[in-house]
């Protein structure tokens, strides 16, 4: 069951021509759930043009996608307790945080084309411009920032590609 913040999608307040925009969701400890949090990221990237701006481009919806399952499954698996997300949409790019209760810190382990599971982190940090993890009080939060701006995003290499080709049914 997924717990809605006080103000979802708000505009923040900013100096920018255009302030951040906002979104979150909560869920009870054993409730999450990544397809709820994929859900909730499409609702957040439909109602962007509402607000005047620019939609974001496809590609940047679909890693924003894989960056939100990949996180919210990881909080799911290892951490007991509640978890949650912040969607922020800012000039600069888009920016998801998953928070969790566990403070163990995320592994980011290589390529292995034999092991089954543990690509998660791997891939976050592809498609992402940057990944940053923060200490809470009682567990941690990750945020990946994904660039809007194609001369920010990251560059397509050779690991990106192999994960593709690496697993044709996903």
């Amino acid at each position: 069951m997924v717990i809605p913040l006080m103000k979802q999608a708000a505009d923040e307040p900013g100096t920018d021509e255009q302030a951040t925009l906002r979104c979150g969701a909560v869920w009870a400890g054993g409730a999450a759930c990544a397809v709820e949090a994929r859900r909730a990221l499409q609702a957040f990237l439909a109602y962007v043009p509402c607000t005047g701006r620019t939609p974001v481009p496809a590609p940047l919806a679909i890693d924003a996608e894989l960056v939100v399952s990949e996180l919210v499954t990881n909080a799911i698996r290892h951490a007991p307790g509640p978890c949650g997300m912040i969607l922020r949409l800012s000039d600069e790019g888009l920016a998801i945080t998953v928070w969790d209760t566990s403070a163990e810190q995320p592994v980011v382990r290589k390529r292995d084309g034999q092991r089954f599971g543990g690509h998660g982190m791997h891939v976050v940090h592809t498609v992402s411009a940057e990944v940053a993890v923060a200490p809470l009080g009682t567990g941690k939060q990750i945020t990946a920032y994904l660039c809007t701006a194609p001369d920010l995003a990251p560059d397509a290499d050779a690991d990106a590609v192999a994960l593709t080709d690496a697993n044709p049914a996903a």
